[in-house]
């Protein structure tokens, strides 16, 4: 499908989406702030990073976090970075790091969809992206989660909004992203196996701060 009927077939959902619920109360659910996600997760640390409000502007409203695990001074750490937005309704969705990436400087190298096991969780189908900068290197994971749902590609993630949206009355989503350093010496495989340990932590504890 070129990127021109991709993009028409997402714009027509986000429409479709906005004349049904025009005129209903859309259902908000109560959750924790985003900002009391735990900072202790296992044996990873955790400190937030402030996100600059020109970035937020671009985000639009919703609910951020920026945060970097580590556990020790031996590797690099994780960046977690999740972004929920209780309603995407008046045409405030998610925006794709596929889109935000490239626009901070960074070149993807390689991509590729990946399976997480996550234990207590049905698989999540996740993109993965070895991106550049300069003479940097990071390895990427990132999916669309919403409703106990995770999905990889961004048209799955707006047909999910059209379908919540009628049957729910619901539009909320989220982002999920983690990213860590490839060091000059480490596999890929390496790098992934330290995302996916984060990701083990972090899955379990979302129901609070994402809603089913």
């Amino acid at each position: 499908m070129s990127p021109h009927i991709r993009f028409g077939v997402a714009a027509a959902l986000l429409v479709a989406t906005g004349l049904f619920l025009h005129g209903r109360n859309e259902i908000v659910p109560a959750r924790q702030p985003l900002a009391s996600f735990p900072h202790q997760l296992g044996d990873w640390s955790g400190t937030d990073v402030e996100i600059p409000q020109d970035v937020r502007n671009v985000l639009g409203p919703g609910d951020f976090l920026l945060r970097v695990y580590g556990r020790g001074e031996a590797q690099p750490g994780v960046d977690l970075f999740v972004a929920y937005f209780p309603s995407q309704r008046t045409g405030d969705t998610i925006h794709s790091p596929k889109n935000c990436l490239p626009g901070a400087g960074w070149s993807p190298v390689s991509s590729s969809r990946v399976g997480l096991s996550v234990p207590g969780h049905a698989s999540i189908p996740a993109n993965r992206y070895v991106i550049a900068k300069g003479g940097d290197r990071e390895l990427v994971l990132y999916w669309y989660w919403s409703h106990d749902r995770a999905v990889a590609s961004e048209y799955w993630a707006k047909f999910y909004l059209v379908a919540d949206s009628m049957r729910l009355n619901r539009s909320d989503g989220s982002l999920l992203r983690v990213t860590t350093p490839l060091l000059p010496d480490e596999s890929e495989g390496a790098a992934q196996q330290r995302l996916i340990s984060l990701v083990d932590e972090v899955v379990p504890r979302l129901e609070d701060y994402i809603p089913r």
